[in-house]
């Protein structure tokens, strides 16, 4: 069992048709950071399966009070790991997301993560993780606050993209034998 939390930034790289460019507002996504939470089984050999959740304060440019962006991750990992304290590994998720106005959601989607992490054991059961990612998001269309539509690309939808820098600490637990 492997658990544990962590601290990230966003960087949005870009809108897409949640932002569009002839809208009378400006972009109601925009960069921030937050806090995650994630637990897993991590096997023997080079795999890992777990979930995470992160929860994200954006900048919203003044459209909301506290743009709020919530996502439930299921993820996997693929370790190459020789038997050193570093190890670099790939991760892949795939999850939902929400984002409002206080806890609220105007929007929601599917969300997606990739990356490559370097993981560094600092104990026998504990670890620290660089891991940058990709991650899209495809929201569903809706209005904000001044009834400017967002997401109004092909079949209601729109995807916008950022670039996460996470800081992870986990814990691992053996788990016992039945």
């Amino acid at each position: 069992m492997q658990y544990g939390v962590s601290l990230h930034t966003l960087t949005l790289l870009d809108g897409g048709a949640v932002c569009p460019k002839d809208a009378a507002t400006p972009c109601i996504l925009g960069s921030g950071g937050g806090l995650g939470l994630r637990a897993g089984y991590r096997s023997r050999g080079p795999f890992y399966l777990g979930a995470s959740f992160q929860l994200s304060r954006l900048n919203s440019s003044n459209l909301l009070r506290l743009g709020i962006l919530q996502r439930l991750m299921a993820e996997g990992r693929y370790y190459f790991d020789r038997g050193n304290r570093l190890t670099p590994y790939l991760l892949a998720g795939l999850g939902g997301a929400i984002y409002g106005n206080e806890w609220g959601a105007d929007s929601g989607g599917a969300a997606l993560s990739f990356g490559v992490g370097l993981e560094y054991q600092i104990s026998e059961r504990t670890v620290v993780t660089l891991l940058p990612t990709y991650q899209p998001i495809l929201f569903r269309r809706f209005y904000d606050s001044t009834n400017q539509v967002r997401a109004a690309g092909p079949l209601g939808f729109g995807l916008a993209h950022w670039l996460a820098v996470q800081v992870i600490i986990e814990a691992r637990d053996p788990l016992s034998r039945w």
